[in-house]
């Protein structure tokens, strides 16, 4: 990028405005290459047809409590999920309680039950950092795979909402820190043709069943909170400085991972709790632990050690580009999706070919693939190829 180039940026409407700002400000061009990867990462998402697996399990003297299968909304649900176990642990007579798995949901649920009172030991193979949650996009996606609609049921569509606004109060008690863990960023939805033009979505249809067979058997959640969510925002023509003719605007919450992690994992020591790390390999195994408790947070992880074949494999992978701090936005074009996030620039292959939420389903290669990564990135070097600069 030559040095002072830009390109010209509306800003975001405020409160009771119908249209941006007649002098926009900046917006800094990416120019992302494949030669410029630092990393690929490859999640497996743990989809489970009728959502999230939160009952409760005797294992000889135990008492496990899950909390998996969250699907692509692990780490936008992680908290309201944890607060709904550990309102059930809350009834137990014990105060030692044991959580299995460091990932973002079971660190969340260690936290949770700190804050209730409870004295708490991690027991996982992996730290944090080490985790699959830490090869996702790091974005509020709180309905992403989460369930189909007709196994999961009309009456998981509450407990959904109420995880997913304990959530998203949640989050929000981290806004402003140092390092920024969580903030909101202006994503860019752009478009070839008129977002009016794509066909309505249509209705779930067969009877309830493990594996989805199309988009719309999926859950669709989002419109239950849209109250608390900032809408998105239709960009003029005249003020559209992207080379596509159609652009929405929204602020979207997003999780830098490097910083929101450590703060986590500090406050966890700071309030005494333990880790311990060992592997499981059958529930058996549980019963070997000093606590009677068990909040059990295994992830994809559960398919094998747990025997959970309820559990199916969505594979996503992300590409991660040098941090760009000057260009802090985000896009979703032609099937990908980039965020410039603190610890550095994600794109992703989101749809590609046209699979809607099928893409990735029951794939479980965590392998990455390199192809696969150049064709996201190549939709965004196509685009900024095209979009006129000017000189700063």
């Amino acid at each position: 990028m030559m040095a002072g180039e830009h390109i010209l940026l509306p800003h975001a409407a405020s409160a009771g405005d119908a249209r941006a700002p007649a002098h926009p400000p900046h917006l800094v061009p990416l120019h992302p290459r494949v030669d410029q990867i630092t990393d690929i990462k490859v999640c497996i998402r743990p989809f489970r047809a009728a959502g999230p697996r939160l009952d409760v399990e005797r294992i000889g003297d135990k008492t496990v409590f899950h909390n998996y299968g969250h699907g692509g909304s692990g780490w936008s649900l992680s908290w309201g999920s944890a607060n709904l176990v550990v309102g059930k642990v809350a009834a137990t007579l014990n105060r030692k309680v044991a959580v299995i798995g460091c990932g973002i949901v079971g660190l969340t649920a260690a936290l949770t039950a700190q804050r209730a009172g409870f004295d708490v030991t991690i027991y996982t193979r992996d730290l944090l950092p080490h985790t699959r949650s830490v090869r996702a996009n790091g974005s509020w996606t709180p309905a992403s795979r989460i369930a189909l609609t007709q196994t999961a049921g009309p009456a998981f569509a509450d407990q959904w909402e109420q995880m997913a606004r304990f959530s998203w109060a949640t989050y929000r008690t981290y806004l402003g820190l140092p390092g920024a863990p969580i903030l909101f960023e202006d994503n860019y939805i752009l478009s070839d043709k008129p977002f009016d033009e794509g066909p309505a979505r249509p209705a779930p249809a067969g009877a309830p069943g493990r594996m989805p067979r199309a988009t719309e058997d999926f859950a669709a959640f989002d419109s239950r909170i849209r109250d608390i969510i900032p809408a998105a925002e239709d960009v003029p023509a005249a003020e559209n400085p992207f080379a596509a003719p159609y652009a929405k605007r929204h602020s979207l919450m997003i999780y830098n991972f490097g910083a929101y992690g450590h703060l986590l994992l500090s406050e966890f020591h700071q309030a005494g709790g333990r880790i311990v790390i060992r592997s499981f390999h059958t529930p058996q195994d549980l019963t070997s632990l000093p606590e009677k408790v068990i909040i059990n947070c295994p992830g994809y992880a559960a398919r094998d050690w747990w025997r959970d074949d309820s559990l199916i494999p969505v594979r996503g992978q992300t590409a991660w580009l040098p941090p760009r701090p000057e260009a802090p936005y985000g896009l979703d074009y032609r099937g990908a999706a980039l965020l410039s996030k603190t610890d550095g620039v994600m794109i992703q292959a989101v749809d590609l070919d046209g699979l809607g939420e099928m893409t990735g389903v029951g794939n479980s290669f965590e392998h990455p693939d390199p192809a696969e990564a150049a064709r996201a990135i190549g939709v965004f070097a196509d685009l900024f190829a095209r979009m006129p600069m000017a000189g700063g």
